[in-house]
């Protein structure tokens, strides 16, 4: 029984995590500003993330969390990197 439930609500997670994905994509597509298109990246990337995880939760094996972790950092320091870029014009000094 509780295998059931298990897999039921890793299936329902990757669902709503897919919607969310979706949905962050559109934003980063029309988005009116530079602003609202980098925090879509930046919920685009915490949704990957978390599918990531899901998905080794589902098979067992670890590599998707290492994976999930790499995505996680690199995911970190874009948001930053980008978010530098639009306040001063440039990432390097």
């Amino acid at each position: 029984m509780s295998g059931e439930i298990l897999f039921w609500s890793i299936t329902i997670s990757q669902v709503l995590l897919a919607l969310a994905m979706l949905a962050a994509s559109l934003r980063m597509i029309a988005g009116p500003r530079a602003q609202d298109r980098i925090l879509a990246l930046d919920a685009f990337y915490v949704a990957a993330m978390l599918m990531l995880i899901l998905f080794g939760i589902r098979t067992g094996t670890s590599t998707y969390f290492e994976v999930a972790l790499i995505v996680a950092l690199l995911g970190c320091v874009g948001t930053v990197a980008l978010a530098k870029f639009l306040m001063r014009g440039e990432v390097i000094e």
